[in-house]
C-alpha cells in the first residue's frame, strides 16, 4: 500500500492526498513529528520536508514530483493533458501555484495566527505548538533560516503577502467564473495544485482533514469571509465535494509517529 509521510496541516501534502482521492488510489498516512530532525523521514528519503510518499521500494519527496511520478505510474485518470498547449499551461500553473499561493499563503496563515486573536480563538484547541510546527515544517531549511520559525514574521512581509495572495485569488476568480476547471474541461494537475494549496485560507465546511469542528468553513480573515473570493472557494469546495474523500471513508492510518530526533 502506498504511504504518506505527511503533516496533516501542510497544505503540500494536501495536495498530494487531493491527487491521491482523484487517481482512486489507497493509502495510508503516516504523521511525521513537527519540527527538524525528523530522522525516520531522513532515513528514509535523505531530507526532512514533508511530503514523501513511499510505493513499495520507491520513496518520492516532493509534492510535484510525488504528482509526476504518480502521473506516470498510475495513469488513470490522467492528470496532465496531452494536448502540448494544455499541458504547458497545466504545468506552468502547478508551479505558480506551489512558489505564489503556496508560500504566500503560509505566511498570511501565520500572519493571521499571531496578530488576530479571534481568528487564534477559533482554531482552538489546535492552535498549539505543533499546529505551528506543522506549518513551517514542510519549509526547506534554507527558507526556514530566512523566515525564521516563521511565527516572527514581520508586519510588511505579511502584508505583501496578503495583497499578492488577494491579487491571486482575484485571478482564479476571473478565470473561474465561466469555467469548470483551470485548463481544459477536466480537472488537471493544475486545479488540483491550487484547490489542495488554498486549503490552509478557508477550511471547507466538511471534514476532509483531522481538524477540530471550530475550524471547519473557517479561515483568514479577510480572505475567507470575503465574498469577491466567492467564486473561488465555490469551485474548489465543488472539486472537493467530488473528489476528495470525506474522513470516516475506510482509509487507513498509522497512530504512531516516526521517531523524531535533533539532527545536527
Amino acid at each position: 500500500m502506498l504511504e504518506l509521510y505527511q503533516f496533516e496541516l501542510s497544505h503540500y501534502s494536501e495536495k498530494v492526498r487531493l491527487i491521491l482521492d482523484y487517481k482512486g488510489l489507497e493509502y495510508r498516512k503516516i504523521e511525521v513529528t513537527p519540527g527538524v530532525g525528523q530522522m525516520e523521514l531522513y532515513r528514509l528519503s535523505g531530507q526532512i520536508q514533508v511530503p514523501v510518499l513511499k510505493d513499495g521500494d520507491m520513496v518520492v519527496a516532493d509534492s510535484t514530483e510525488i504528482a509526476l511520478y504518480l502521473e506516470r505510474k498510475y495513469p488513470d485518470p490522467p492528470l496532465i493533458p496531452a494536448d502540448p498547449y494544455q499541458r504547458g499551461l497545466c504545468l506552468l500553473m502547478e508551479e505558480w501555484a506551489d512558489e505564489s499561493l503556496g508560500l504566500k499563503g503560509r505566511k498570511v496563515f501565520l500572519g493571521a495566527f499571531n496578530q488576530n486573536q479571534n481568528f487564534r480563538k477559533t482554531l482552538l484547541p489546535a492552535s498549539t505548538p505543533d499546529l505551528v510546527k506543522s506549518l513551517v515544517g514542510a519549509v526547506p531549511s534554507e527558507l526556514l533560516e530566512f523566515l525564521g520559525t516563521g511565527v516572527g514574521l514581520g508586519k510588511d512581509d505579511i502584508r505583501f503577502a496578503t495583497t499578492g495572495i488577494k491579487q491571486d485569488l482575484e485571478a482564479l476568480c476571473l478565470i473561474l467564473q465561466d469555467r469548470p476547471y483551470l485548463v481544459g474541461d477536466r480537472p488537471t494537475l493544475a486545479d488540483l495544485a491550487v484547490a489542495g494549496l488554498s486549503i490552509i485560507l478557508k477550511f471547507p465546511d466538511l471534514r476532509y482533514l483531522d481538524v477540530p469542528a471550530s475550524m471547519l468553513g473557517k479561515g483568514v480573515p479577510g480572505i475567507a469571509d470575503d465574498s469577491f473570493f466567492s467564486v473561488f472557494f465555490n469551485w474548489r469546495d465543488r472539486l472537493y465535494a467530488e473528489y476528495r474523500q470525506p474522513l470516516g471513508t475506510p482509509l487507513p492510518t498509522t497512530d504512531v509517529p516516526p521517531t523524531s530526533i535533533e539532527i545536527e
